[in-house]
């Protein structure tokens, strides 16, 4: 698509949807790795956004949904920017921050395109609801909450909502009982670890795509950091051990772009305060430029 040479960074500097802080760092690190210099190398015409910050929290206001006040006001101006981002023609590129920040950005996405599809990259389900999770963190209900699953006082401002059957998930490593039930009660494509072990992840992406892409205007990408494997993505907050590796994380990038179906995407969890040296703002940073055709050759 055209607007893949079209984009806007839109940072959000989200750590409250997380047990651990250090995730609203994120989108520092991953403009640190030059990401604007080699932007412009790629020959991409890109604008930056700046930074959404959320409000501080004053108190625990709901224990089954950890600073939900403050996360739903700063993905309503998420969602407000996101939107008119695509109004202009541009492609949005969302730096998280923590994963809550995902119910900002995709349904802005819905709201503009219509029907899309939503391929998931994530070592975890992030498909729970208040009553379904166990910790209260928000980071933990994104996935559920765009697919109209709950919470729905996590998405206000939506009307809209993603069909789980034209969504996917990659990586999946580590989720909870309650989550497994509930993703596949809603239609949700999961595809594992194993899976991808068992036939590769250019069979799965093939897949992914098809399944997304099928009497849809296109497809968001929202990409979790730690559904890469720990020893290349050691700067995440909660790093779960035999993840993607780094060529399958970029032979899937690779393959998004040359779909050219690809409308827009976040890229979220990266934590430089548990990183080594940048390493995963670097990886964060060449993925993004992967997804917008930079290629190995």
């Amino acid at each position: 698509m055209d607007s893949m040479k079209k984009v806007d960074i839109i940072g959000i500097q989200m750590d409250l949807g997380a047990s651990r802080r250090g995730v609203n760092m994120g989108p520092l690190a991953i403009r640190h790795a030059d990401l604007h210099e080699k932007l412009t190398q790629q020959g991409i015409d890109w604008r930056d956004k700046g930074d959404i910050i959320p409000l501080q929290p004053e108190r625990l206001d709901n224990a089954k949904m950890k600073n939900s006040n403050q996360i739903v006001e700063a993905n309503a101006r998420l969602y407000h920017e996101v939107l008119e981002t695509l109004a202009d023609g541009r492609m949005p590129i969302v730096l998280g921050g923590d994963h809550s920040v995902a119910a900002g950005s995709i349904p802005a996405v819905r709201r503009h395109y219509g029907e899309i599809g939503l391929i998931w990259i994530d070592a975890h389900g992030d498909f729970n609801d208040d009553s379904s999770s166990e910790s209260g963190n928000m980071h933990g209900m994104p996935f559920s909450a765009v697919c109209g699953r709950g919470p729905a006082s996590m998405v206000p401002f939506v009307s809209e909502f993603v069909n789980p059957k034209k969504c996917v998930q990659i990586g999946a490593r580590d989720v909870d009982k309650l989550e497994r039930e509930r993703l596949k009660a809603a239609g949700v494509t999961v595809f594992s670890m194993t899976d991808i072990d068992r036939v590769g992840i250019s069979t799965i992406v093939n897949k992914a795509i098809e399944i997304t892409s099928k009497d849809t205007r296109g497809i968001h990408i929202s990409f979790d950091v730690d559904a890469v494997t720990p020893d290349a993505a050691p700067g995440v907050g909660t790093p779960v051990h035999s993840g993607l590796t780094l060529r399958e994380s970029f032979l899937l990038m690779e393959m998004l772009y040359e779909s050219r179906l690809v409308l827009s995407l976040d890229m979220v969890e990266v934590n430089p305060i548990l990183d080594e040296r940048n390493t995963t703002g670097n990886l964060a940073c060449e993925l993004i430029l992967s997804l917008l055709g930079k290629t190995v050759f």
